[in-house]
């Protein structure tokens, strides 16, 4: 809700649409007056003598009362009149932002202060802001309440103080000294005698070639002085006057050639595209940075077009300056790079000229400074300083990273020289200059990359609305702007299924995007070229690193890049400065289109792969024992963060390698419930295997992780755990294997307190403590089975197996006791709690489904149907999310 007072009173939602004021004359006084100490409490007594004056009626807090109930009856919801012990109070979201009164004092406090602090163009931008809540004479239709009158006096004052204050940063920032004239001329026409005032208009007037009307106005005023007060003008208009007899300032200057129009409508990146603005509106220089094709140039001019920018805005595209080592790289010639921008203005003319004139000589802060130099207007280098200083002057700077030491060396010296000025840059680096703001450029949300293809789509082929695998594509292209835009404009000649097939192959996405605008710069015009031309900038022990880092399918630590691309730290922090590489929550990540691009320059005889899988699978085998600890969760946790990576990994190494990798990992796999995602590269792996006995074990887990319950791999592998005399390596392969193939029978004569559990007898447990534990889990199973059925031993297996269990820290097999337990127990549920429990910690949703379907099965045994339907449904909605079949 927004309360107007600075003018007619006039209440707005939030979008600003007006809300109707009803009640009398008192109402919308008190409304007023309890709006200008809006979220403070004000006294009974204040209110009284503010809405009735020095003689209030008998009973004024009664009276006053019914006026607040009168009120509340008219007030939009959300609004609250609240009272309390001391007075009554208006509730408001935020008072400052709420109420224009509020919002224009502390917007003119924040003004001044920043005039203060020598920074004249952020102020008047905020005094400028200040006085535009003014939409006539404060309080407008409330003024005969006896508060009013003191009121109005006050704001009145302030006015006039925040029209000086901003009249003098405006002076000082180099604002257009005609519109200071047109502003100042009412307010020096109502106050006369006001000599600051009168001293800036005189300025203003001086400022704008007028010095005739300006020394009349000192004549005007010395005048009035002696005719009214019989004194003379103050020291400060004196000076004025003498400063306009010695001669008048420069007069005004042209306006800045207009920014470079798009062509097509602009989607998405709105929080980007408000940060931004005020990025500019609070720091002089600001970055924008990104990988190629993020869409850094198009929101800095959707910025600098759409925002008040404190200041006139000019546009520099250093595209076409020769950057050290990009010859022969894409980066094409000043004519070429400039009309690919659109730079058909003065601005590009210009900054064509200069640099056309340099091209060739090698990068250096000379061909930057020239091409500054044209776009604002002057002739050679040695003028920029002078034309910038004293002026509100914003530079959106363009694609510097291939000159970005000649441009920090530039920016800086300017930002020195000149206090008006602030720098708005797109860079794929940043220029690395303190007091430098940030703001990284990435992928787009996932909506906002849907809706731009289906825009660019439908521009090429008419009709087009969407498509279901939309999402699936946008996600394939990092959501990169360009990219998007790239494969919308394939639609000429391709579906939607076809592009988004042909992203699978790493070096056809390259070949699909590699049709683009003939107009814009050969960087821009096809996917290859945006990569190539960031590839081109990198040193060469960079370039070997990013080749490196694209084994790395899931991001990587800095300890898993050391050991597997043998860098240091070094040329990994360079490579995030670049936007080729990105770093978050403590992984650096490669964007899948650059990934394939690096991975198409590793040699085949790069020993990267290999140090990959050696890697993981040292981190597979160090975790396994782990997962059966007190240590479970951040194992789990580890593994998660590098699972994309494991899988890859399987592709690395030797086949053998391979199988002791998906030995390690079977647990991890089995308690995540990520079979389904791991079967494919299991099942390529076990393709090349060549099966032995010694390995018969790992070779039996790979069969199972591939998802195979019959055929040859299941007999072949069977057979290997039936010969084997040796306890086992892995303790969860009996318990799988039984799981999901079933029972066997092994070597007669096997005592029974050494095999695994019931389901596949003949197979040795090991003699640590979790194989133990699970042992006597096993023969519980037995007991239960056996005839008659022996339930008391088997309870006593169970509570031993627990102990156990509970003794190592390990949340699985706790709960796989507890359900045995349960179902042997009077007294079930606080033990299936426990154990669901421990489940949902660990994510294994199969366990928890198969849970809540047992306790809805004692709580209908129980005559509770009402807790068993909810265990279903909460069963069913785990096996949704978790994509498993519905139970």
């Amino acid at each position: 809700m927004i309360f107007r007072l600075l003018g007619p009173l006039v209440l707005a939602d939030a979008a600003g649409a007006p809300l109707p004021v009803t009640g009398g004359p008192k109402v919308r006084a008190l409304l007023v007056r309890l709006s200008l100490d809006a979220g403070r409490v004000v006294p009974v007594e204040r209110l009284v003598d503010g809405l009735y004056g020095e003689e209030p009626p008998a009973g004024a807090p009664g009276a006053l009362q019914a006026q607040v109930s009168r009120l509340r009856r008219t007030l939009p919801a959300g609004v609250a009149v609240e009272f309390s012990g001391a007075g009554y109070r208006l509730a408001v979201g935020d008072p400052v932002a709420d109420v224009d009164v509020l919002r224009f004092e502390a917007l003119a406090r924040e003004g001044a202060r920043a005039r203060a602090a020598g920074d004249p163009v952020r102020a008047a931008a905020l005094l400028g802001e200040a006085l535009g809540l003014w939409r006539g004479p404060a309080l407008a239709d409330v003024r005969d309440a006896p508060f009013a009158a003191a009121q109005v006096a006050r704001l009145d004052a302030s006015r006039l103080d925040a029209v000086e204050e901003w009249a003098a940063a405006a002076l000082a920032a180099g604002s257009d000294p005609a519109l200071l004239v047109r502003e100042l001329e009412r307010p020096s026409r109502e106050q006369p005698l006001r000599e600051r005032l009168r001293a800036l208009q005189m300025r203003a007037l001086g400022a704008a070639g007028r010095q005739a009307e300006a020394l009349a106005v000192y004549e005007e005023v010395r005048a009035a002085l002696v005719r009214e007060l019989g004194a003379d003008p103050s020291p400060e208009l004196s000076a004025v006057h003498l400063e306009l007899l010695r001669g008048a300032p420069a007069g005004p200057r042209p306006a800045p050639p207009p920014l470079p129009a798009p062509l097509t409508d602009f989607v998405g990146r709105r929080r980007e595209r408000e940060r931004l603005a005020s990025l500019v509106a609070a720091s002089r220089l600001v970055t924008v940075v990104g990988p190629g094709g993020a869409g850094k140039t198009r929101l800095a001019l959707e910025v600098g077009a759409g925002s008040r920018l404190p200041g006139e805005v000019y546009f520099v595209d250093l595209g076409a300056v020769p950057g050290s080592g990009t010859a022969g790289n894409g980066a094409g010639t000043a004519t070429t790079e400039a009309a690919g921008n659109g730079a058909g203005t003065a601005i590009g003319e210009a900054a064509c000229a200069g640099i056309g004139e340099a091209a060739g000589n090698g990068a250096g802060e000379g061909e930057v400074s020239e091409a500054f130099a044209r776009a604002v207007g002057v002739r050679g280098e040695a003028r920029l300083d002078v034309a910038l200083a004293g002026r509100p002057v914003v530079l959106i700077v363009d694609n510097c990273e291939h000159v970005v030491d000649e441009t920090a060396v530039l920016v800086r010296r300017l930002l020195a020289a000149c206090p008006g000025l602030r720098v708005l840059t797109t860079s794929r680096e940043a220029l690395g200059i303190t007091g430098e703001a940030l703001l990284p450029l990435g992928a787009m949300e996932p909506e906002s990359a849907q809706e731009l293809f289906v825009r660019r789509a439908a521009a090429v082929r008419p009709g087009f609305t969407g498509h279901a695998r939309v999402a699936e594509l946008c996600a394939g292209l990092d959501g990169l702007p360009l990219a998007v835009e790239l494969a919308a404009a394939r639609l000429r000649s391709l579906s939607v299924d076809e592009l988004a097939d042909g992203l699978g192959e790493r070096f056809e996405r390259f070949e699909l995007l590699s049709r683009g605008d003939r107009t814009a710069p050969r960087r821009h015009r096809t996917l290859r070229a945006v990569v190539d031309w960031s590839w081109s900038l990198l040193e060469p022990d960079e370039r070997e690193l990013a080749a490196r880092l694209s084994v790395f399918r899931g991001g990587a630590t800095a300890d898993a890049v050391a050991r597997v691309c043998g860098a240091g730290a070094g040329p990994l922090a360079s490579l995030v400065e670049k936007s080729l590489v990105e770093l978050r929550d403590g992984r650096y990540r490669m964007l899948e289109t650059i990934r394939a691009y690096a991975a198409e320059r590793l040699p085949d005889t790069d020993p990267a792969p290999a140090a990959h899988h050696a890697y993981y699978r040292g981190l597979a085998e160090t975790a396994d024992p782990e997962l059966r600890g007190p240590d479970q969760l951040e194992w789990l946790a580890r593994l998660d963060a590098e699972d994309a990576d494991l899988r890859a990994a399987l592709r690395g190494g030797t086949p053998d390698d391979g199988l002791r990798m998906v030995a390690a990992l079977t647990p991890y796999w089995w308690l995540r419930g990520l079979r389904g995602l791991v079967a494919a590269p299991v099942a390529e792996l076990l393709d090349r295997v060549t099966p032995t006995a010694e390995l018969g074990e790992e070779y039996a887990l790979c069969v199972l992780a591939a998802g195979l319950r019959d055929g040859a791999h299941v007999d072949r592998a069977q057979a290997f755990l039936a010969s084997r005399t040796s306890p086992l390596r892995q303790p969860y392969t009996a318990f799988l294997w039984a799981t999901a193939v079933g029972r066997h029978e092994g070597p007669a004569g096997d005592p029974a307190s050494s095999r695994s559990p019931g389901a596949v007898p003949g197979l040795l447990l090991g003699d640590d403590p979790w194989s133990r534990s699970l042992a006597l889990v096993g023969r519980a199973l037995l007991a239960l089975s056996a005839t008659p059925p022996a339930p008391d031993s088997a309870e006593a297996l169970l509570t031993e197996a627990l102990a156990g269990f509970r003794g190592l820290g390990e949340r699985w097999g706790t709960a796989t006791a507890l359900e045995g337990l349960a179902a042997l127990s009077p007294e079930p549920l606080p033990l299936l709690a426990e154990a669901l429990e421990l489940f949902e910690s660990l994510g294994v949703a199969e366990d928890v489904v198969d849970l809540l379907h047992r306790r809805a099965a004692v709580h209908e045994a129980a005559g509770d149907p009402g807790a068993a339907a909810a265990d279903r449904a909460r069963a069913s909605d785990t096996a949704r999310r978790a994509g498993l079949p519905a139970a």
